[in-house]
């Protein structure tokens, strides 16, 4: 499929699965060799990162450990402006080294909302894995080590990105067609 029509939208493929999973491949290369002996904990951000996370995760070759949090600061297609924890952290991160994956950074404010909050919890390292970036819309200056792709700013959905709740499940990566 190269077109999707969701709800009020048409999108068009704009990165196939083939260089998605390259590039989650290249980053788990790059985490594998970075934090060996470390025994990372990869905290997904769901919903969104859900596919991401089950990609590198496949590819993560190092010990480690996973777990999940879930933060809200969309709704539909904009940004409400707040950010609110619906499902809170239940590890202990004291000295840990931690790896936050995340599907897109975009403002970077949910990061930095999610940054502080880990800080609090005495982590001895945080790491930011991200599968897309939109360096041009970041609003806070954010260490992104791990960015599997830096893309415009445009309306995509597809592999876990979801407009109003529709589209996580495609494989590729659909940018919204203006009419």
């Amino acid at each position: 499929m190269n077109t999707i029509q969701i709800k009020d939208k048409r999108f068009t493929v704009s990165i196939k699965e083939e260089e998605i999973l390259k590039e989650v491949s290249r980053v788990a290369d790059e985490i594998n060799r970075d934090l060996a002996g470390k025994n990372p904990l990869f905290l997904s951000v769901l919903n969104g990162s859900f596919m991401f996370t089950a990609d590198l995760m496949k590819r993560i070759t190092i010990p480690c450990e996973i777990s999940f949090v879930k933060l809200a600061s969309y709704q539909g297609v904009s940004s409400t402006g707040a950010v609110k924890e619906v499902i809170g952290i239940n590890e202990d991160l004291s000295g840990r080294t931690v790896v936050i994956v995340e599907d897109i950074v975009d403002t970077g404010l949910t990061m930095q909302r999610l940054l502080d909050t880990l800080g609090t919890r005495g982590p001895k390292e945080i790491h930011i894995a991200t599968l897309l970036v939109k360096p041009e819309k970041l609003k806070v200056d954010l260490n992104i080590e791990y960015a599997a792709m830096r893309i415009p700013n445009d309306f995509i959905v597809g592999y876990g990105l979801d407009y109003d709740g529709f589209g996580r499940n495609y494989k590729d990566i659909y940018t919204v067609v203006n009419e």
